[in-house]
């Protein structure tokens, strides 16, 4: 009761930081879309953001939706085959169909609490195959070191293909330079830089005390963790194939957000490189503890898409026909399915463990 306790309070947490960001993301699209109306000479009773969106999701191009739908689990697929590679060293190997369900059973997990779904996907595997959560978790941290190299590698590609966009965007626009520097200036803004500050003194000046705490060897387990998680990609046996699926997961990820332009026809134009750049700062906003990015998702799309002179209302309709094909209808269609039939797949299954088992371990012990 305690734990459920716990985990409710944590979905209304998070639920409520997401749709926080939303609301003042709607309101703050609204003001500028009711702005635009004035200056367009259209009446405020005919000027509705909302009724906008829905027209827009009236318009979305079906074909290039389920296209994105599409490589979405075509990514999935990859994912899956590349954490069967992580599990086989264990001595284990899981039927493909459990590695895919139990993956996409995860995200839905994520849709109410964030980051939970890598233990529910742990939990699933265990259940289905008989391995030791534990065991998995580990694969799974490497499974998403992965993800870290690979989401700071796209953001380095974006910002160095698309620099200039960036900051001609800024050099012309002065009343968005001129908010920053206000925003610089600000108390809040002054604060935490003052806390900021204060804080890396309190670290170095109480470095011996912190050592001392369970926070500071959790740290350092983490980033010890990190090396061994990359050591263990060089002991696979085949490690470039592993790379491959994990380039696989990152280009689908990519086009996901490539077809979804042609589907909404703002975007429909824009060139493949602004793909690119709205891909990688719709990431950042998914990793972003929210529920599936909601809220973080479309700020940082929408900003994204300014870059290439698409209005906010246009912005908003994007990010909400990109959060709502693939977070909510993708991930929920796909999720309840790998629910009801993962139990039918697996009635008469039994689990296929190799002997001896050549674990891990042991490759790193020789």
């Amino acid at each position: 009761m305690k734990q459920l306790l716990t985990n409710v309070l944590k979905f209304l947490l998070f639920f409520g930081v997401g749709f926080t960001i939303l609301y003042f993301v709607f309101q703050n699209t609204n003001q500028a879309f009711q702005e635009q109306c004035a200056i367009d000479g259209i009446p405020t009773e005919d000027c509705s953001l909302l009724q906008k969106i829905i027209d827009d999701f009236k318009s979305v191009n079906i074909f290039w939706v389920l296209l994105t739908f599409g490589v979405y689990i075509i990514s999935n697929i990859s994912r899956a085959i590349r954490w069967m590679m992580l599990i086989k060293p264990l001595g284990y190997q899981p039927k493909f169909i459990n590695a895919f369900f139990t993956t996409v059973i995860g995200y839905l997990a994520n849709l109410g609490l964030p980051r939970v779904g890598e233990v529910v996907r742990a939990g699933m595997m265990a259940k289905y195959e008989n391995i030791a959560a534990e065991k998995l978790m580990g694969t799974i941290v490497v499974d998403r070191i992965m993800d870290v190299i690979f989401i700071l590698l796209v953001t380095a590609l974006a910002l160095f293909l698309e620099f200039d966009t960036i900051w001609n965007y800024f050099n012309g626009n002065m009343s968005i330079g001129e908010r920053l520097v206000g925003l610089m200036g600000s108390p809040i803004f002054l604060g935490l830089i003052a806390i900021g500050v204060l804080s890396l003194i309190a670290l170095f000046v109480f470095r011996k005390q912190l050592q001392q705490t369970a926070i500071y060897n959790k740290v350092v387990d983490m980033v010890k963790g990190f090396g061994q998680g990359l050591a263990t990609i060089a002991k696979l046996e085949s490690p470039w194939l592993f790379l491959f699926h994990s380039v696989v997961i990152w280009v689908m990820y990519y086009l996901m957000t490539y077809f979804c332009f042609f589907a909404f026809a703002p975007t429909a134009a824009l060139p493949a490189v602004a793909a690119l750049l709205v891909f990688v700062f719709g990431g950042w906003g998914i990793v972003i503890p929210s529920p599936g990015g909601m809220g973080t998702y479309h700020f940082l799309a929408i900003a994204a898409l300014g870059f290439y002179g698409i209005s906010e209302a246009a912005g908003f309709s994007f990010a909400n026909i990109m959060y709502f094909s693939i977070q909510i209808f993708a991930n929920i269609i796909l999720g309840v399915l790998a629910i009801v039939l993962l139990p039918i797949l697996n009635k008469n299954y039994k689990p296929n463990t190799k002997t001896p088992i050549n674990s891990l371990e042991e490759k790193q012990v020789n």
